[in-house]
């Protein structure tokens, strides 16, 4: 009987391998592997784009027009929002008990000075005031008689004709009439005042801007039956921040904006409320100028306060080339065209401001509008 002797199996001990390499080999090891990834992705193995391809050179054509990259100065402004508000506004208010008669005017209407707005109901007082009448002409008459009475009484004592208590009697008649006659007049006085209150009238040309009661309403002393303002004398109320405000003058000129009407002029500063509202550190600034046509109360407008001028690197629009996403300019080098790309930023008239990819001093191309710009 052959009996085969068993084969040794092959095994591999990776235990010492590990151990040598160690925690800092794996580490490592890692690293490595993360930036061949890293270098991969980024490109660094691809095929790079000729430079001849990127800046591709060619003539200047005949018509095209040469001009230089400027820097320029532009004035800088620090803006304040705010809105327009009337100068001159009045709460139209009603200055006894009565119902309302008429309502002459509507919102939006231009009054005058004196012209009537609002009629409230008068029969009482037109009542009154016709009593007062009377009452004081009952007291003429009995003044007139009073001292008729006291100059026969002055005869009659220089001849003792009278006693002296009577004689008395009829100079106090005198005074009391006469108080009395004083005293009634003040009344007439006070009832022609408080039947005007009835008829309300416009205290300056202005605007109605709202109306509170119709006719028919009941209003009590105080209470606003309209609005109205001066339209010819508005300003701009805006919150300036505290560091500005504080250099501001009253009487000083600023520059004030109406983005509605797209209107721009000179203001002066009329008010520079000596408060500053705690959250937004800012102080509230008035400002007037001339009124343009079309402007309303509640308008929104800004104050715009000057600082520094900046320096800006320009050049004309006609220069700047759209291809797709891409902004181009033809830059002159020596007798050829270069074909860059620059980053533009705010449009200035008839110019842009370039951010990146320009100098001043650098000359570029203006192609005709049949000249070729390929």
């Amino acid at each position: 009987m052959n009996s085969e002797k068993a084969q040794p199996k092959m095994r591999w001990n990776l235990a010492p391998v590990l151990k040598a390499i160690g925690n800092w080999g794996f580490a490592i090891l890692g690293t490595a592997g993360v930036s061949l990834l890293l270098m991969i992705f980024a490109g660094v193995f691809a095929a790079k784009v000729p430079e001849s391809t990127a800046h591709h050179e060619r003539t200047i054509p005949e018509d095209a027009q040469i001009v230089e990259v400027a820097l320029v100065r532009q004035p800088r402004f620090e803006t304040a929002v705010g809105s327009i508000e009337p100068i001159h506004q009045s709460s139209v208010a009603a200055k006894l008990l009565a119902k309302v008669s008429e309502v002459a005017v509507s919102a939006g209407q231009q009054v005058a000075a004196g012209e009537v707005l609002v009629t409230l109901n008068d029969d009482e007082l037109q009542s009154r005031l016709k009593q007062s009448e009377a009452a004081h002409t009952e007291a003429q008459a009995a003044a007139e008689l009073a001292k008729s009475d006291f100059a026969r009484a002055s005869q009659l004592i220089q001849r003792n004709a009278i006693s002296r208590a009577e004689f008395d009697a009829a100079s106090t008649a005198v005074r009391t009439s006469e108080a009395r006659l004083e005293q009634l007049g003040r009344t007439v006085e006070e009832a022609r005042v408080v039947l005007d209150y009835a008829t309300v009238t416009a205290p300056f040309d202005g605007v109605v801007v709202d109306k509170k009661v119709q006719a028919g309403d009941t209003v009590t002393p105080g209470q606003t039956l309209l609005t109205l303002y001066d339209p010819n004398q508005m300003q701009l109320v805006a919150d300036v921040r505290e560091s500005f405000a504080m250099q501001l003058k009253v009487g000083q000129q600023v520059r004030a904006k109406l983005e509605t009407l797209d209107h721009q002029c000179l203001a002066t500063v009329r008010e520079v409320v000596p408060q500053a509202d705690a959250g937004s550190r800012s102080f509230q600034v008035k400002v007037s100028g001339p009124c343009p046509p079309g402007i309303y109360s509640g308008m929104f407008g800004r104050i715009m306060l000057p600082l520094e001028d900046e320096e800006l690197v320009v050049i004309p629009q006609a220069a700047v080339q759209r291809v797709g996403q891409l902004t181009l300019v033809d830059v002159v080098e020596g007798q050829s065209l270069i074909r860059r790309s620059v980053q533009l930023g705010r449009e200035l008239g008839d110019r842009f401001e370039v951010l990146s990819g320009l100098r001043p001093g650098e000359s570029i191309a203006i192609h005709s509008r049949g000249g070729s710009q390929q």
